[in-house]
């Protein structure tokens, strides 16, 4: 497999192979870490490198629009713990997701993209939880592509609100998972995370129960499209047995 990053002429034939391929995974999760070391080698501001980040999301996305027909794409913004960080920082995140969703909803709807929320709404902004709540509403009927972000998430979290929605019902694995917030999505297919951290971090503990998982050393606004279709290629090259 060639590295992380290395760029040769194989690189259009690889994504025009992938693009072709139905053995592409169905759901893609990415843990976009690095950013404020990213910004931070660079002498910026940490929200630089969120805005940064911001950006790759459209690359991602459109790659993954094209190629995983009817799949998901899940983008970990932001964390239960990220609460603990600089509060102008987290201010500036806040805007930049709602700016984000108010520029990108005409495209979603254009390109029959679905989306969806996972996460609290009871601590962010209002602002961006009605940007969130209405982007989901507008783009319900949309069938071909699901990008799906994680914001104010924990996937210990997120189960225990799965419970508390039981209220009474008996506790199984089929009850749990149809109060997650959101049952109708399949289960993990791949996890991606940059920064050459690795770790799991509490995300979607019972989504990716069989996850497999790839770590790049890369931050992740520098993380490109051609290295998400390397890691689909590792990804492929695996044998998933599913505790069989």
């Amino acid at each position: 497999m060639v590295p992380f990053g290395t760029c040769d002429h194989h690189e259009e034939a690889l994504l025009n192979f992938l693009a072709m391929n139905n053995s592409a995974p169905l759901h893609i999760a990415i843990i976009p870490d690095g950013n404020r070391r990213w910004a931070r080698e660079r002498k910026f501001h940490p929200w630089k490198g969120h805005e940064r980040a911001i950006e790759n999301f459209r690359s991602l996305t459109e790659w993954c629009r094209k190629n995983l027909q009817g799949g998901v794409l899940t983008v970990w913004c932001f964390s239960t713990e990220n609460w603990k960080r600089d509060p102008e920082e987290v201010s500036h995140l806040m805007r930049l997701l709602e700016q984000y969703l108010k520029k990108e909803q005409e495209g979603f709807l254009r390109e029959k993209t679905r989306f969806l929320h996972s996460g609290r709404t009871d601590r962010i902004p209002a602002s961006l939880g009605q940007a969130l709540r209405q982007t989901q509403e507008a783009t319900a009927g949309q069938k071909d592509f699901t990008l799906h972000l994680a914001v104010d998430y924990g996937g210990k979290d997120e189960v225990i609100r799965a419970t508390e929605r039981l209220k009474g019902a008996p506790v199984s694995e089929e009850n749990i998972r149809s109060h997650l917030d959101h049952p109708e999505l399949p289960d993990i297919d791949l996890v991606v995370r940059t920064s050459g951290e690795q770790r799991t971090s509490n995300f979607c503990l019972w989504q990716s129960t069989y996850a497999e998982w790839t770590f790049v050393p890369k931050f992740f606004p520098d993380f490109t499209a051609e290295d998400l279709a390397r890691a689909v290629e590792d990804f492929r090259s695996r044998s998933r047995r599913f505790g069989g």
